[in-house]
């Protein structure tokens, strides 16, 4: 199952209680499509970058916060016809998490040991020997001249 995050937009005068209710049952209905909630964080009020206008008014301000879920890929259009007709909430979305490694996690551990050792060894054995031959030619250029009476 892939991994997801749904994140959701309240209107500002939500209460807490209403808000994890509702999240609660966003959570029963992964639960019921065998899904799993892995984490819940909550941002709390956020300044919006433009007025979202409802039936009730326009809101420059909402409550974000982030489920985090691993769910079958059918979630989608569940979630589409579920959260549409939630009244307290301004926006939802849903990302699914892509196949991404960072760092040595993307190397093989024989592949990531080479790597940190050449590093490691240009990082120390630096070789001034070509800018030493540079540097020759330059002085010749430079030299001030001499005058003759």
């Amino acid at each position: 199952m892939p991994l997801y995050d749904c994140m959701l937009l309240l209107k500002p005068h939500v209460r807490k209680e209403a808000s994890m209710e509702l999240v609660s049952r966003v959570g029963k209905h992964v639960y019921t499509k065998n899904g799993v909630v892995a984490d819940m964080k909550s941002f709390g009020t956020v300044q919006l970058g433009y007025g979202i206008k409802k039936l009730d008014g326009k809101y420059y301000q909402a409550q974000l916060m982030q489920m985090t879920m691993m769910a079958p890929p059918s979630i989608n259009s569940e979630m589409l016809r579920y959260l549409n007709k939630e009244d307290r909430l301004l926006r939802w979305l849903l990302v699914k998490h892509r196949d991404i490694k960072y760092g040595l996690e993307f190397l093989s551990e024989d592949d990531a040991k080479n790597e940190l050792n050449r590093f490691k060894s240009n990082l120390y054995d630096y070789d001034n020997t070509d800018e030493d031959e540079d540097d020759e030619d330059e002085d010749d250029e430079y030299q001030p001249e001499t005058k003759h009476a």
